[in-house]
């Protein structure tokens, strides 16, 4: 039986973690764990985590001494991961009772190196608003950066995927989980669940949330470019591939025909024919 790792960074977000505990351990899939980092919290997250999870041998909780950010503390929850698929879970957000027996049923049925979902967009209580209406199936190629966004959350792959990878970029502290996509998806193919297992949770101090900040938009950029120069991309769409990132608006001019109409619809129609 196949066992799934969920992995937590956490960051001073132990006041939403009860709904996080309360879809995981509700679960109709059995063979999990859950592997928790908080990146030295500055408010009482540890202790309640800790109150929550109680002696619970599936939850395994780590703590850095020091505040590190994101990248740094997504790469030491895969350090710890002994599942075969993993994903990551914010701690104030939470996935559908059903969501991982899904996941791994399509792990099982298709040679797949990743699979992700649609999501559920939530308000601060996680009551369920709208799905996220951006995710669409993708059309994998050398060329797919998620820019526009496409895919986000629910996002699982397989452990021995990630491992043939550089691994998360410990120095991202935003940008990390489309680092993390890009990577996965030159390995092999991805799978889209067509319904939400995710559930979103918009609130004030939500850290990806902040996305639409200029720091934010520079780290996709750099995310981008170092993407393409890993790929050996040195044109797109007969435009050349700077050798070195000067500026995010470089970067995202390069990609402004992957926003046409026409070329929506060549990926919908290579999707839809398996081209």
């Amino acid at each position: 039986m196949i066992k799934f790792s969920i992995l937590i960074a956490n960051y001073n977000n132990g006041r939403y973690f009860r709904d996080c505990y309360n879809s995981l351990i509700s679960q109709t899939y059995q063979n999990w764990e859950v592997i928790i980092v908080d990146d030295a919290s500055t408010d009482d997250s540890v202790e309640v985590i800790k109150t929550i999870i109680k002696n619970d041998p599936r939850f395994k909780m780590y703590r850095n001494a020091t505040n590190q950010g994101c990248g740094y503390t997504k790469r030491e929850c895969m350090k710890y991961a002994e599942g075969e698929i993993c994903a990551y879970l914010d701690p104030d957000d939470a996935i559908y009772t059903d969501a991982l027996e899904k996941i791994t049923h399509e792990f099982v049925k298709n040679d797949i190196t990743a699979a992700y979902s649609q999501m559920m967009l939530c308000d601060e209580n996680l009551i369920p608003d709208k799905v996220f209406a951006s995710t669409k199936q993708i059309y994998n190629s050398r060329f797919f950066f998620n820019c526009p966004t496409q895919f986000a959350h629910f996002f699982t792959f397989k452990k021995e995927t990630y491992l043939k990878t550089s691994g998360i970029n410990p120095h991202l502290k935003s940008a990390v989980d489309q680092d993390l996509y890009l990577k996965i998806l030159e390995h092999g193919s991805v799978k889209y669940i067509k319904e939400p297992l995710y559930m979103y949770r918009l609130h004030s101090k939500g850290i990806s949330q902040q996305s639409s900040k200029p720091s934010a938009k520079e780290s996709f950029a750099k995310v981008i470019h170092d993407t393409m120069k890993r790929r050996g991309i040195r044109k797109i769409n007969n435009q050349t591939v700077p050798e070195v990132y000067t500026n995010p608006q470089e970067i995202y001019e390069l990609l402004n025909y992957q926003t046409q109409k026409l070329h929506r619809l060549i990926n919908k129609v290579k999707v839809t024919f398996n081209i």
